[in-house]
């Protein structure tokens, strides 16, 4: 391994990596702040719900896809975020395992997997910008950070896919680009929208709790409970 391989796998992944912790640090004690506005109307949830049953639904919503109907008319588009998520986060596996644990890649399906899923999440990138590109209700609600990303993802998957075999035989350029552009996306991320993952919980709590509160959730099928009144 040269120098210049052992510093993209090592210390610029590990400035790169510091550097993204602090700014996330930074932005959840400002998020923390900020306190919730206090309901202002009688509590309407019933029997079977509450603001704590409305927030563990809304964090899990997204693995559920019934219970979305944007996920539940479009099963496939549901299908293609799972495999590019998925890929994602085998890609960031992946810049971990080749610098600190390589033996795993020798383990039998672990390698053809990590591929198999980073080249299908690679695919999802590239269908994504078609769809971006070519379709005028997507351009219009698109910003320059989104056309970005996407692409920049999309490339970082593909490196990442040939870098599975973790070989030089053919030289380190995969290698190297496929660090260069793990430390890059380290740096970039918690200033462009895909840090969108890090205000997820807190948004989702707040909507949780307050439909909770109101018993819009969770969602149910078929008659609600009716709440007994009471008296004073």
């Amino acid at each position: 391994m040269s120098e210049s391989l052992h510093f993209a796998e090592h210390t610029l992944q590990e400035i790169a990596l510091v550097f993204m912790a602090l700014v996330y640090t930074t932005r959840v004690l400002w998020l923390i702040r900020f306190n919730a506005s206090k309901e202002r109307q009688p509590e309407t949830g019933l029997p079977d719900t509450s603001a704590r049953k409305g927030i563990l639904y809304s964090w899990l919503n997204v693995g559920m896809p019934w219970s979305m109907e944007s996920s539940r008319t479009k099963p496939f588009m549901y299908g293609t975020f799972v495999i590019f998520h998925l890929g994602v986060a085998a890609a960031i596996g992946l810049s971990f395992i080749i610098p600190y644990a390589p033996q795993v890649l020798e383990t039998p399906l672990v390698g053809p997997v990590l591929q198999i899923i980073i080249g299908l999440a690679c695919l999802v990138g590239v269908l994504r910008i078609i769809r971006r590109v070519g379709d005028k209700h997507m351009r219009a609600i698109s910003s320059p950070d989104d056309y970005f990303s996407i692409l920049l993802l999309t490339v970082w998957l593909f490196f990442g896919t040939l870098a599975v075999p973790n070989s030089t035989a053919n030289g380190e350029g995969i290698l190297l680009t496929f660090f260069v552009l793990t430390a890059f996306f380290l740096i970039y991320v918690p200033f462009s929208k895909i840090s969108h993952y890090l205000y997820y919980p807190f948004s989702r709590y707040y909507v949780g709790k307050t439909l909770g509160y109101r018993g819009s959730y969770p969602l149910r099928r078929g008659p609600a409970p009716r709440r007994t009144a009471t008296t004073t």
